[in-house]
């Protein structure tokens, strides 16, 4: 495993920058969607062959590289229907005869915090005719069909606001492109054999997770039977989490937490200017309008989390921790994703130096989840994995954790499939 997250990072470095000199998508036909990366695997290999990306050789197996845009309809917070967008990316060159007999098995990859439309799945794709350095990861390395919804308040819902942290409706956004993509195989002839595995990084993680619940709790695994769930360092524990951060003097990155008090001031009708102080709550609207990245919109924001100079407005903070009837109060308990018991296997990826989400949040998650009955909830650590000398932050833990939840799946399928 060591090996192949050697490359995985490197891949995850190369291909975020994007590498549109190496796409040119012929002008191909197909039913409810548009082709828009198609990259060979020998260009590719030879494109990190050339960056000198370690463990990469001219004996290394790099897929080809298939990516369709699939625009969709989803249902938002209110119970308003919008039209999305997803990425679903087809790996290239695997043999023929196997894909006939045995189809391909698909990954439900759920992106991280993004705060830019230009950064979500099918933008990159579809502008700069490169992909998204997790696809690369699980198609191009590992051989899965990916499966990337952009969200709402991304990609072709760019004008809507983004429902940061919101379970029902990354739910949604994932369950329903699910479905689309499963469809959209059908019409242009790609063998699915109907295996899914849901995995994604820090929100994404979060929507995984959300993606899980939603099914087994509205009975849906007949039609999307998940054969195994692997989140990566979401905030299941919501309410834990967010009197954590409005407990601290100071918060690390103020847009992540500017950015849920905007989201969940929105979905539950309540003033923006009564959960954000000003003069940042009059800022925020246009700060997230997906046209700035997080570190702009950081250099607005104060770290300061607190009080009249501070970020969140104190009566907002004080009445969240004192009123058990408050409104952010009961709905970061109606957000809270690790008080449940799945029936599906659960591996909980996270890096034991996340200073972001703390992994004590999935050990929170794990155990809770295991005492309420759940039989096959269990940690990942990546650091003892990979049997890393130190520990790993959040922002470079991503890479290393898609180089571990593919190996999981990808020994999962030959156990299972057979290749």
């Amino acid at each position: 495993m060591g090996k192949i997250n050697t490359i995985v990072l490197s891949v995850m470095t190369l291909f975020f920058v994007g590498c549109g000199d190496l796409s040119q998508p012929a002008n191909e036909q197909v039913v409810g969607g548009k082709v828009v990366v198609d990259l060979d695997g020998e260009n590719i290999k030879n494109s990190l062959i050339a960056a000198k990306v370690p463990g990469v050789d001219v004996n290394t197996t790099v897929y080809g590289y298939k990516a369709y845009k699939i625009p969709y309809s989803t249902i938002d917070e209110e119970g308003n229907t919008v039209a999305v967008s997803g990425l679903m990316v087809v790996p290239q060159g695997l043999p023929s005869a196997l894909i006939a007999a045995k189809g391909y098995s698909t990954v439900s990859d759920d992106h991280g915090t993004i705060f830019s439309n230009a950064e979500a799945p099918v933008v990159i794709a579809g502008t700069n005719n490169a992909p998204d350095g997790s696809s690369i990861i699980l198609s191009s390395l590992f051989g899965f069909v990916t499966l990337q919804p952009d969200y709402i308040g991304f990609g072709d819902s760019k004008d809507h606001y983004h429902p940061f942290v919101l379970k029902k409706s990354l739910a949604n956004a994932t369950v329903d492109f699910i479905k689309a993509a499963q469809k959209f195989a059908l019409d242009n002839q790609i063998n699915l054999n109907g295996q899914l595995f849901l995995t994604g990084y820090s929100e994404g993680g979060y929507a995984a997770m959300a993606t899980l619940q939603k099914i087994e709790q509205e009975g849906l695994l007949g039609t999307l039977p998940v054969t195994l769930a692997a989140p990566m360092a979401g905030p299941y524990a919501f309410e834990a989490l967010a009197m954590g951060v409005l407990s601290q003097p100071t918060v690390s990155v103020p847009s992540f937490m500017a950015d849920v008090g905007y989201a969940y001031a929105i979905a539950h009708d309540e003033d923006v200017a009564s959960v954000i102080n000003e003069p940042y709550a009059s800022k925020l609207e246009g700060l997230l309008d997906g046209t700035k990245t997080r570190t702009e919109i950081d250099a607005e924001l104060t770290t300061v989390t607190t009080g009249v100079d501070g970020l969140f407005n104190p009566q907002f903070v004080n009445n969240f921790f004192t009123d058990p009837n408050h409104w952010f109060k009961k709905a970061a308990q109606e957000n809270n994703l690790h008080n449940w018991v799945p029936q599906t296997a659960v591996r909980l990826i996270h890096c034991k130096g996340d200073d972001v989400i703390p992994y004590a949040i999935s050990e929170l998650t794990q155990g809770t989840m295991t005492a309420m009955g759940a039989s096959n909830v269990a940690l990942v650590p990546v650091e003892e994995t990979l049997g890393l000398p130190s520990l790993v932050g959040h922002a470079d833990c991503g890479s290393l954790a898609y180089g571990v939840a593919g190996t999981i799946f990808a020994q999962n399928r030959k156990a299972t499939v057979g290749y």
